[in-house]
């Protein structure tokens, strides 16, 4: 099994130094990847736009979004949108799609109520690989119509391996059954083990394989103890997660690092994006310290 391990920003108010200074540490430093999340009203920048930016700075390191939101978007739009991405960064693209936060005020943004996300996220992903297939898409479902209709250009292979996120019973079965990938966000290790086992129970189901070394996660860190703000943003994804958990069994200090990653081998994973619970001041000083924690485990086991 290959250990892959990548970094993504606290969410917090970004500016454009915090963006570049983690692409081209990233990149010196020996990291797999950059990723960014999306949350059209929070603090977070565009993913797509913030990946381009990246990517520009960058000439190895994978760009990945963690994830995006489908429902809400136009499949034919998306689909060239991130194909022009990938031709432009020869390559480096990972898409990781979900539904979307649970927030009223996400689902305003993309149009789209709670109760219609998931409907809409399985008729769309179909027609984004059919368009980076480079098919003439004709479709007529419930929320997408067309006819003859080709987009370009198309992904820099013809297609991308799409990973899902989401923990629930039937987000774990929808990721076997359409995706190519699972990446998790904050998840014990028996957690991440008991996703891994569904995925794969619901890909065997539809007649699927997923390679074993398409399971991940993000991973939280932290350094000594948390600020009230970031103990609060800790505790409000754990509640969408699953509920309440010991804090080091989802976020290790910096010096239990790499233990932790360690279980989460043991548990089947071997894709992580690493976040810092709180934004850094110095993000070479920071990446340097990661790297000595834990860069070492990023090799063929």
């Amino acid at each position: 099994m290959i250990v892959r391990i990548g970094m993504a920003p606290t969410a917090s108010p970004l500016g454009p130094q915090t963006p570049a200074a983690l692409a081209l540490g990233l990149e010196r430093e020996g990291f797999d990847s950059l990723w960014v999340s999306e949350r059209v009203t929070g603090p977070a920048l565009d993913p797509v736009v913030t990946l381009a930016y990246a990517a520009a700075l960058t000439s190895r390191i994978k760009i990945g979004t963690a994830v995006l939101t489908l429902p809400g978007r136009s499949p034919a739009v998306l689909a060239g949108q991130l194909a022009s991405l990938d031709v432009l960064c020869g390559g480096r693209l990972l898409p990781a799609f979900g539904l979307g936060q649970r927030h009223a005020g996400e689902q305003q943004a993309f149009g789209v109520r709670r109760e219609e996300r998931a409907a809409i996220f399985e008729e769309a992903l179909p027609l984004l690989r059919r368009f980076w297939a480079g098919e003439e898409v004709t479709h007529d479902g419930p929320r997408f119509r067309y006819e003859g209709l080709r987009v370009l250009p198309q992904p820099a292979a013809r297609g991308f391996d799409v990973w899902m996120g989401g923990t629930s019973e039937a987000e774990l079965r929808r990721t076997g059954r359409l995706a190519d990938g699972w990446l998790a966000s904050f998840i014990t290790p028996a957690e991440g083990e008991r996703g891994r086992a569904a995925v794969q129970e619901a890909a065997a189901g539809a007649g699927r394989e997923i390679e074993e070394e398409h399971f991940g996660a993000v991973v939280p860190y932290r350094r000594g103890p948390l600020s009230a703000q970031a103990r609060d943003r800790f505790d409000r994804v754990r509640r969408r997660v699953s509920g309440p958990a010991p804090l080091n069994d989802v976020a290790p200090d910096l010096d239990g690092l790499e233990a932790h990653l360690k279980r989460l081998v043991e548990a089947g994973l071997s894709k992580f994006v690493l976040m810092p619970l709180s934004p850094p001041g110095d993000w070479d000083a920071e990446l340097g310290d990661v790297r000595d924690a834990a860069l070492h485990l990023q090799a063929r086991r």
